[in-house]
């Protein structure tokens, strides 16, 4: 699987409310892809629309397609939860389920979807994502004990562990490091380099420096004024968007002048 995504033409309403508008974007396979721009311009919106979250919230809704190698997400009969399943999210708060375990918390989604694991499959599958979030070295002795007893950092690195245990192709992160030190941060953009090449990420920042450097490509999200839809201005190759951008709007908004 190449884990190619094409939106074409995609609107995106909050019941009557256009919130972002026409946007059209290729997303290479096993790359990283940053999302910039100003508070309110569809960014998360956008991302969420990637693994049909979105339509969690009543009222909303996607016209145009989100295609992952070719196939519509949105297309007749495609199952909501099975597109969960290829395309992970991380959240913008580390979110572990704060009575379970560290070890049950990598498995959470495992289990959420019905799978039936035997004990040493499960044992193998908790390290097997935790090595792949660079976590299991310092949780590996105490896998029984609650994941909210870790730091920051490492619980978002759980967060992590738990969307990719699921084994998805697609890795989808909002604002991944705006609650974590700048340590903190140093791990999980460390991790983000790594696990490009096993999977397509997605990574909506507010922190242009972190675009620059754990993006291949970057998208700029703008909106005229408020009330008016988010629209994708321009995306590129992230030097050129940082040295060259085609657009006005994007070279205000990377050098600060802005707003």
């Amino acid at each position: 699987m190449s884990q190619r995504i094409d939106a074409k033409d995609l609107n995106i309403y909050y019941g009557s409310f256009l919130a972002v508008a026409g946007v059209n974007m290729s997303i290479a396979p096993r790359s990283v892809t940053a999302l910039i721009g100003p508070s309110g311009c569809g960014k998360s919106t956008f991302l969420r629309t990637l693994n049909r979250m979105h339509e969690v919230i009543p009222g909303a809704r996607v016209q145009g397609t989100v295609e992952i190698d070719g196939v519509d997400l949105y297309g007749a009969g495609v199952d909501p939860v099975a597109v969960r399943r290829q395309v992970g999210m991380v959240f913008q708060r580390p979110n572990p389920f704060p009575t379970m375990s560290i070890a049950e918390n990598v498995l959470a989604g495992v289990r959420l979807n019905n799978k039936r694991i035997n004990k040493s499959d499960a044992n193998e599958l908790v390290e097997a994502s935790l090595r792949g979030a660079n976590l299991w070295n310092e949780v590996k002795d105490r896998l029984d004990r609650p994941g909210s007893g870790l730091s920051g950092g490492q619980q978002q690195r759980l967060c992590i562990a738990r969307a990719i245990a699921v084994r998805p192709q697609v890795l989808l992160m909002d604002e991944p490091c705006s609650a974590l030190d700048p340590i903190s941060t140093l791990a999980v953009e460390d991790l983000i380099a790594e696990l490009k090449s096993e999977y397509t990420i997605v990574i909506v920042t507010h922190n242009m420096q972190q675009a620059a450097r754990v993006s291949d490509r970057t998208g700029f999200f703008n909106l005229e004024a408020t009330g008016k839809p988010g629209r994708l201005i321009e995306i590129d190759e992230t030097a050129t968007i940082f040295s060259s951008p085609r657009e006005q709007a994007t070279e205000d908004y990377i050098s600060g002048r802005f707003g």
